[in-house]
């Protein structure tokens, strides 16, 4: 028998609610902690990182973070485990062939069954193929993920357990507290925090020295700049992110700082009655020039908060 135990916060059964779509944050990947995979500024990143990485045989590896927790990489994505004597804490199993992968590695490596698998937040990208570890694991999730995975009927195993809050996982002596810190990149992310290990796994809402994807797709603005706060808030050294280099908690408050940038520039121009070309040129945001995707997200950023202030209105002053 395992000694397994989870505290949960208002856990679920299977009542759900039908949600709406979702993108996946999409930057360069990197195979270390200490690089950072960039497009060359010169030329524009492949127009669907997906369809690229899909052409093209997946580059796969494990790397150790620390102790018993380590880091999965499947091209451009990134998940992390826990292995522990009583079994496997995994995440975001990404695809179903990457999920294969891995499973048949860790009972290659560690001979250890998978007993969770936590997803991050509901975007298809990340969460693909968790029935390939749901065979013989607990599928966890934040309960507003699982109402968008059934109500859109993504393509992986549906969660087993939800929570609204906070939820703490322990097996085989291992623990990973599981934070809802509000809504940002999705309203369900989640930050899984390894105390042993000093990390926490949070996916898409935290770029590391990188700008957000694109035009900022289900996001909520203010509440994602507050839900960094509090990220920035807790005890931990090492950033796990859903894609690129391992970071630290001073790319958190750098990140944080962007968007509070982006945010009142935004809000600032369309104040002063410019248009989004005008937004476009004006905003310039030349202090995170070196950041991997200026050049091909800058724009795309700025079009994502006019679009925010578009249709949830400008803030009154």
């Amino acid at each position: 028998m395992t000694n397994d135990k989870i505290i949960g916060r208002r856990e679920l059964g299977r009542d759900a609610l039908i949600g709406i779509g979702a993108m996946g944050l999409a930057a360069a990947g990197a195979s270390s902690a200490s690089a950072v995979t960039r497009w060359p500024l010169t030329s524009a990143p492949p127009r669907d990182i997906h369809l690229a990485q899909a052409a093209a045989a997946p580059v796969r590896e494990i790397s150790q973070i620390a102790g018993n927790l380590y880091r999965f990489r499947n091209n451009f994505h990134y998940s992390v485990f826990a292995v522990t004597n009583e079994g496997v804490i995994a995440t975001d199993p990404i695809n179903a062939d990457a999920a294969r992968w891995l499973k048949a590695e860790i009972q290659q490596r560690f001979n250890q069954p998978i007993r969770y698998v936590i997803y991050s937040h509901d975007h298809w990208d990340h969460i693909g193929g968790g029935e390939v570890f749901a065979d013989g694991a607990q599928v966890v999730a934040h309960e507003r993920a699982r109402a968008k995975i059934i109500g859109e009927k993504r393509a992986t195993a549906v969660p087993t357990r939800t929570f609204s809050d906070q939820m703490t996982i322990e097996l085989g002596g291992t623990r990973v507290e599981l934070v809802y810190v509000g809504r940002n990149h999705s309203d369900n992310s989640l930050v899984m925090r390894f105390p042993a290990a000093r990390t926490i796994f949070a996916v898409d809402f935290i770029p590391v020295d990188s700008l957000a994807f694109r035009t900022l797709t289900d996001g909520y603005m203010e509440e994602w700049i507050e839900s960094l706060e509090r990220v920035a808030a807790m005890d931990f050294d090492v950033l796990a992110p859903g894609h690129g280099a391992l970071g630290r908690k001073q790319h958190v408050v750098n990140f944080r700082e962007y968007l509070q940038t982006l945010y009142d520039e935004v809000l600032a121009g369309l104040r002063a009655g410019r248009g989004l070309d005008e937004l476009k040129r004006s905003i310039r945001l030349e202090k995170y020039a070196s950041w991997a995707g200026y050049e091909q997200m800058r724009e795309l950023n700025i079009e994502g908060m006019h679009r925010y202030f578009s249709i949830f209105r400008i803030p009154n002053p």
